[in-house]
């Protein structure tokens, strides 16, 4: 039983929305007179070659045709001619909408032409013309004279990138009915933007210095939203999705000799049910009003526990005002927490109030195999050994005697559960290539679209990071508009502004909708880029996890959950009869302010919980195993934000949060422990144990202070040492062969200046024969 005001939210996670939301979401609704525009731009052109004819009719040989031409009309000098057939190209990429009756069919026929037009050679064609307007030098001086900088400055690049845009999209997205040919384009598609042929750097990189491009001012004309939805979708194309991701990992594991996973993650969120959301002040107030006469109250407002922390929360009054857990007579307590099966035999079964919904049946007890890492067996025979003999045997985890008869069954059951991870093992493989860089020789590494990627971000790498963050915090919900931020608006605001209160409030609406589009799209490459880097090298993730820390990654992310994160996920910045495909084959109705304020009858919106959890996935990633980083989860007070989070009534987005929670439970300090007794059961319920961990005691042998900065130098050493050891090939190692023999070392060429032999005499008595020989030098060489 949630709280009135969130039910359940039926939300499904995935590599993306809808085929159809992701399209819409390219366009801004300021740019809606631009489909009319493209239109007009094909049609004139296409009734001058193909007479009283529609695109539909033509044959599969006649579309090729026209299409070459249009082609041959992207090489004129003229740029206004250029734009014009752009356009043309863009309204055949788009789906020939004039020509249909409803959505599927622009849909249809937008997927269809974007694999004709890759056949024919398009994408290269635009990404050649995308390569001359990121170094038009005239566009970026221009845009920076003027004050205020509107869609008329982008015009030629977002045309490009939308035709782009909705070829990686259409072709990307496989359904059963694709025909053979159209399976090969996308397989050769893919290749082609993951192993640059005619370039030397993959397509993807080049879209990172549009970003970079755009942030340090020097392009502030440039389609941001654009742009990061293409990369976005190149990365997600090329590097493959969350599923493709896992099919991997279980590969990488078989290969490297590792049992295989205990679990698919994937298909255990999908089953896990949300828990009750910790109560708030005013059902308590409620509450406690109808038990007045049965026992005796207690006082209502007491000390948060968390005031030490927690000194201005902006939200405190919305739930904090009371100790929601000591309150015992709370229903919604425990019951939202309690197992599926494990409710049923101790609630009484209720009369369903609504339909029931279809769920996994959830097996009883926990969702997650427990876990233990080698380090842990040998932490706990390491305690047990100083206790029970009084000294230590280093490493070896084999030795038992003297122990006692316990100890011999926990050392079972800890190597019973022992988990490898795929990171270990490439750890334990990059210190013995340090250690032993002649007899191992030269590592092997396997050219994957994702060792590429690496290999071409690696020199600007950590302005690359700086860069998506900088945009994200502009795009955040809670930044304030400061001078020094960058404008990520240029690709929405119309040349003219709004005259009327209902066009300022549609520009509003596209304001917000085209912030959060930004924001779902950079937390949703950044964990694409986590993920595929940690399968790679654990060295490669570390490398990018560590520059988005220094880049302040984790207060970012903090700061755009420190806001009433309901009304976020239920935001209705969407107006869905403006949604491209929707408006181009609907007539519009009138919109007026009430509509406009009613918005969509959703329950959620898609794009900000996708990137909410997306955003904690990435704060768990980063903070995961690393005690410096989770104190700065403590330092930031992230514990009141974090538990506000918990008001969401989704599993996954729950879990995320109860596992930030868990790393910093021991060091909250036993009050907070206390009075937080549900979500302390919440996280003993959904989140994975690992065994011998005290997490809610705070006995960590690990945390000690005076390490942490040590920690992550030890973690930038290693990190630096790969990166030189794999990417930094130098002429002249000092491993390379030598030289010794003395015939073929005098018998070099040496190319000395041509004025050499005149001053030679000259230069043996200075250099030779006037300078003593110091022979016992050589002796204290070192």
């Amino acid at each position: 039983q949630g709280s009135v005001d969130c039910p359940n939210l039926e939300f499904e996670y995935g590599d993306a929305d809808g085929h159809s939301a992701e399209l819409a979401e390219l366009y801004s609704y300021t740019e809606e007179p631009e489909l009319s525009t493209n239109r007009r731009c094909f049609e004139e052109d296409f009734h001058a070659q193909v007479q009283g004819r529609r695109w539909l009719e033509l044959d599969e040989a006649q579309q090729k045709a026209y299409v070459m031409h249009l082609l041959d009309g992207l090489e004129v000098v003229n740029r206004d001619k250029r734009l014009r057939v752009a356009r043309a190209i863009l309204y055949l990429a788009q789906g020939v909408f004039g020509d249909c009756d409803n959505e599927g069919d622009v849909l249809h026929w937008s997927r269809h032409n974007s694999f004709l037009l890759y056949r024919l050679g398009t994408f290269t064609a635009f990404l050649e013309l995308l390569n001359m307007e990121i170094d038009n030098s005239q566009a970026c001086s221009s845009a920076l004279r003027k004050p205020a900088i509107s869609l008329a400055d982008s015009t030629e690049l977002r045309v490009l990138l939308s035709v782009m845009y909705l070829m990686v999209e259409n072709i990307r997205v496989e359904q059963e009915v694709d025909p053979p040919e159209w399976k090969t384009c996308r397989e050769t598609f893919r290749m082609e933007l993951s192993f640059p042929v005619h370039t030397e750097e993959p397509f993807a990189l080049l879209l990172f210095t549009m970003v970079t491009k755009f942030c340090s001012g020097h392009a502030p004309h440039f389609p941001m939203k654009k742009v990061l939805l293409l990369l976005w979708k190149v990365l997600l194309f090329t590097l493959g999705g969350f599923e493709a991701l896992q099919a991997m990992k279980v590969q990488k594991r078989e290969e490297l000799g590792l049992p295989p996973l205990p679990e698919d993650s994937i298909q255990v969120m999908r089953s896990m049910r949300a828990a009750s959301p910790p109560t708030y002040s005013i059902e308590l107030m409620e509450q406690q009003q109808q038990k007045r006469g049965h026992r005796s109250r207690r006082p209502l407002v007491k000390q948060d526990s968390l005031d030490i922390y927690n000194e201005r929360d902006p939200f405190k009054n919305d739930e904090a005002g009371v100790d929601e857990e000591e309150n015992d007579d709370v229903d919604s307590g425990i019951e939202g927490e309690l197992d599926l099966m494990e409710r049923d035999a101790i609630i009484p079964v209720m009369p369903a109030q609504r339909p029931p919904i279809e769920r996994v049946s959830f097996p009883k007890g926990l969702p997650w195999a427990p876990k233990v890492r080698q380090k842990d067996i040998e932490h706990f025979l390491e305690a047990s050994r100083n206790k029970f003999i009084g000294f230590t045997l280093g490493q070896d985890t084999e030795t038992l005697i003297g122990l006692p008869r316990p100890i011999h069954e926990s050392v079972k059951t800890l190597k019973q559960h022992k988990y490898v991870s795929i990171s270990d093992v490439q750890i334990k493989n990059e210190e013995e290539l340090e250690k032993c860089p002649m007899s191992l020789g030269e590592e092997e590494v396997q050219e994957t679209p994702c060792e590429i990627l690496y290999r071409a971000m690696l020199y600007n790498l950590p302005q690359y990071m700086i860069a998506l963050l900088k945009i994200l915090l502009a795009a955040a919900p809670t930044s304030k508009a400061k001078t020094d931020s960058i404008n990520i608006l240029a690709d929405v605001l119309p040349e003219e502004m709004p005259i009327t209160v209902l066009q300022s409030m549609k520009l509003g609406i596209d304001v917000n909708r085209h912030k959060e589009i930004i924001v779902k799209s950079i937390s949703a490459l950044l964990l694409l880029l986590l993920k595929h880097f940690k399968l790679n090298h654990i060295y490669q993730f570390e490398y990018v996890s560590q520059h988005l820390v220094f880049a302040n990654c984790i207060p970012l992310i903090l700061k755009f959950f420190n806001q009433n994160i309901m009304s976020y996920i239920t935001a209705k910045n969407s107006i869905s009869v403006l949604d491209y495909p929707h408006c181009t084959v609907y007539d519009l109705p009138e919109l007026t302010a009430e509509s406009l304020e009613a918005g969509d009858n959703n329950q959620f919106c898609w794009r900000n919980l996708f990137s909410c959890i997306n955003l904690l996935r990435i704060l768990n990633k980063l903070t995961k195993w690393k005690h410096s980083r989770t104190m700065m989860l403590v330092v930031f007070k992230s514990a009141p934000i974090l538990k506000r989070a918990l008001k969401v009534k989704q599993a996954m987005m729950q879990l995320y949060v109860l596992k930030l929670l868990k790393i910093q439970t021991k060091y909250l300090g036993r009050q907070w422990r206390k009075s937080n007794m549900k979500t302390m059961s919440a996280i003993y319920q959904k989140v994975r144990h690992r065994m011998n961990d005290d997490w809610a005691y705070g006995n960590d042998i690990d945390a000690r202070p005076w390490d942490f900065q040590a920690e992550e130098c030890t973690l930038r050493a290693n990190i630096e040492a790969f990166n030189s050891r794999r990417y930094d090939k130098p002429q002249d190692s000092e491993f390379a062969p030598v030289d010794n023999c003395l015939q073929s070392v005098l018998g070099q060429r040496l190319e000395l200046p041509e004025d050499f032999h005149y001053s030679y005499e000259l230069w043996l008595e200075r250099e030779v024969f006037s300078q003593p020989i110091r022979w016992e030098e050589l002796l204290h060489y070192q």
